[in-house]
């Protein structure tokens, strides 16, 4: 995937991606279109919705208290696919487009300097 112009997204799939693999992408498409209408029509909060608080993790999905005004299964499942082939993401958001701009590793043992690559 790639954002060549503004507000717009090109998909390239390579041949080894299967049909079915496009029908599952296009399917997530489809309702993470479906999740930004229910907010342009003002059936859902913008700012506390299931598109806006993905992803989802196992551990926030089982944790004991859901704070979200919406249901777990939504959070979990927003396509039927997942019921039977779940990925699990192990981090929800890295803060955003601070953590997107600013993303931090963590090294092993050695302090950054030790992987800077020699002029």
């Amino acid at each position: 995937m790639s954002w060549p112009v503004t507000g717009t997204l090109m998909v390239e799939p390579t041949e080894s991606e299967s049909k079915e693999e496009l029908d599952r992408f296009v399917d997530a498409m489809i309702g993470i279109r479906a999740e930004i209408a229910s907010i342009e029509r003002g059936e859902v909060d913008p700012e506390n919705n299931v598109l806006k608080n993905a992803p989802h993790t196992q551990e926030m999905v089982m944790a004991s208290e859901w704070t979200y005004p919406y249901s777990r299964e939504m959070a979990a499942y927003p396509i039927s696919y997942l019921k039977d082939f779940k990925f699990w993401p192990t981090c929800s958001r890295v803060d955003n487009v601070f953590g997107d701009r600013n993303l931090q590793t963590t090294l092993c043992c050695d302090d950054i300097s030790a992987y800077a690559q020699a002029e």
